[in-house]
């Protein structure tokens, strides 16, 4: 009897050994705040990723990269530097408030501060937004990266009145939410789940 207890013994410790491991190196989101004032949305999250800022860095500043992120995003793809030599994005992303759906593009150009910070700036002339300003931090901490993201943006189309408002809040939490995983997922050499 005690030769069958060391048996399944053993084997129910290399699972919960596994399992602990994944556990203590997902990506843990800290804290995500959105708030509206008036047009402008901000969202600010901390997230602490098991990648270093060189892996996380890699990922973030190829929009190639974005499709992976979340569903919101149909199209996403780094541009041709522009005449000042800065890098610069698009992005398509797709999204609905009840039966009001729409699609908005992004076209704006990158300041970099390598393995640091990344900041989006978007075209308002080209783009379906007034103001969008994203920023990612990136802070090492332990065996990984604190990513300190900041996301103002005013959008240029019509937001259903009451309910609109709701519900962009709630998707830029939930996507955030969404994608954190799949970042770092790619940022370890990895292909997203979905």
């Amino acid at each position: 009897m005690k030769g069958n207890f060391v048996y399944f013994r053993r084997p129910a410790m290399a699972a919960l050994l596994l399992v602990a491991s994944c556990v203590a190196t997902a990506a843990d989101l800290r804290d995500v705040v959105v708030e509206r004032n008036e047009d402008r949305y901000h969202l600010r999250s901390e997230t602490w990723f098991n990648a270093s800022a060189e892996e996380l860095y890699r990922v973030l500043t190829n929009y190639d990269l974005f499709v992976k992120f979340t569903s919101a995003f149909v199209e996403s793809r780094n541009l041709e530097p522009g005449a000042d030599g800065r890098p610069r994005f698009y992005t398509r992303m797709e999204g609905c408030v009840l039966l009001f759906c729409k699609s908005f593009e992004r076209h704006g150009h990158l300041l970099l501060q390598p393995m640091r910070e990344i900041v989006a700036i978007v075209d308002p002339n080209k783009s379906d937004f007034k103001y969008s300003r994203e920023s990612w931090r990136l802070v090492p901490e332990g065996e990984g990266t604190l990513l300190i993201y900041n996301f103002d943006m005013v959008p240029s189309f019509w937001v259903p009145p009451v309910i609109g408002p709701y519900y962009i809040k709630r998707t830029l939490r939930e996507g955030g939410v969404d994608a954190v995983d799949r970042i770092e997922a790619l940022a370890q050499g990895r292909e997203p789940k979905r």
